[in-house]
């Protein structure tokens, strides 16, 4: 099984990991499903408690899935939008990966704990005593390019190590300021020591260090006490799915739940190929196509071999950029992926 290279956010916390159901000791053991190809990106909501590899393997499991990954630690404190990708779709989870995303966050006013959560020791306890005017000006002052301290509790590593394993250690290890970028940060709601907040983020920044520094601007303290992703990139909650809920579906409504690999890519441009310059493209070779410089695009072609009454002759063949009139190829799928996709006859995705 190959799991895709991640980029973590968050340690996967022992004390929150999900259950873990063992037979009984000298019991007979469940016979193991066959593991079987598949196609597509699941858009997971993630649950308390769980991380995110956790969930990947659980889903894994019930799709019975040979090959998956996820698009991005979420922590366990935290719930909401994992995608999972299957198959063909984990060439792709990079652009989930780099993609901004949007949080609604809690946050308590008046404490600061270590490591800027609810797990973390109380360090210090100070009176909540700013004003609406001084709220908006700190939100506004973290709004843009700004510089981040990546907290002691993230999988960053350091000599190899995690940064959490050596806080764990109770070692601190001088840590540089990353530039990100907070594309949006709105007030939800605020009842004295409580507030709720919506933003919208770069890849790489630590809600939990927003909050932190929230509270340092407004003269108060604070830490993060629910975190939910709600986007990641041009996927949304809205089509995502519990672990419970897809637990109740048969095999082939689970599968049903799969969207095509290229809805990953669904904000770029599509460009649609003739079959011989299809083929030349799935091997890699460069196509003149006279069309303007792009950064990236998805490509199509007709189907290899078309299932009679198949609702598309499109089949999405991978990745690209233009320039200087010719189609460059990128990240591509292979011929069996190409013929799986175009026997599952999902048509391409829209354009945003």
């Amino acid at each position: 099984m190959i799991e895709l290279p991640l980029i973590a956010q968050t340690p996967d916390l022992e004390t929150h990991r999900a259950p873990k159901h063992r037979p009984a000791a000298g019991g007979p053991r469940p016979a193991r499903q066959p593991r079987r190809a598949l196609h597509g990106v699941l858009l997971l909501d993630k649950p308390l408690g769980w991380s995110s590899n956790d969930a990947l393997q659980k889903v894994k499991g019930m799709l019975r899935a040979e090959k998956g990954g996820h698009t991005g630690t979420l922590d366990p404190l935290a719930t909401g939008l994992l995608p999972l990708c299957f198959g063909a779709a984990t060439k792709f989870s990079q652009v989930s990966l780099d993609a901004d995303k949007t949080y609604h966050a809690t946050v308590q006013l008046g404490i600061t704990r270590v490591g800027g959560d609810l797990e973390g020791e109380v360090i210090e306890t100070r009176p909540v005593t700013f004003d609406a005017a001084a709220l908006r000006d700190a939100c506004a002052a973290l709004t843009g390019r700004i510089e981040q301290l990546p907290p002691m509790q993230s999988a960053l590593k350091h000599e190899g190590r995690a940064l959490y394993e050596y806080a764990r250690a109770g070692v601190d290890v001088v840590r540089a300021p990353r530039s990100v970028t907070v594309h949006r940060l709105d007030i939800l709601g605020w009842q004295h020591d409580v507030l709720d907040i919506e933003v919208c983020v770069s890849k790489g920044t630590y809600i939990r260090t927003l909050a932190e520094d929230l509270g340092r601007l407004l003269g108060c303290g604070a830490h993060l006490t629910a975190l939910r992703r709600v986007c990641s990139g041009s996927l949304g909650l809205a089509e995502s799915i519990t672990i419970e809920a897809l637990d109740a579906l048969e095999p082939a409504q689970r599968e049903a739940r799969l969207l095509p690999p290229d809805a990953l890519l669904a904000a770029w441009p599509a460009v649609h190929l003739a079959a011989d310059d299809a083929g030349r493209f799935l091997s890699g070779v460069r196509r003149r196509l006279g069309l303007s410089d792009c950064e990236a695009v998805r490509v199509y072609g007709p189907a290899p071999h078309p299932r009679p009454g198949a609702e598309s002759d499109a089949v999405f063949l991978g990745s690209a950029h233009l320039k200087a009139g010719e189609l460059i190829p990128g990240r591509l799928l292979s011929p069996p992926e190409v013929q799986a996709l175009a026997d599952s006859a999902s048509p391409p995705v829209n354009s945003n």
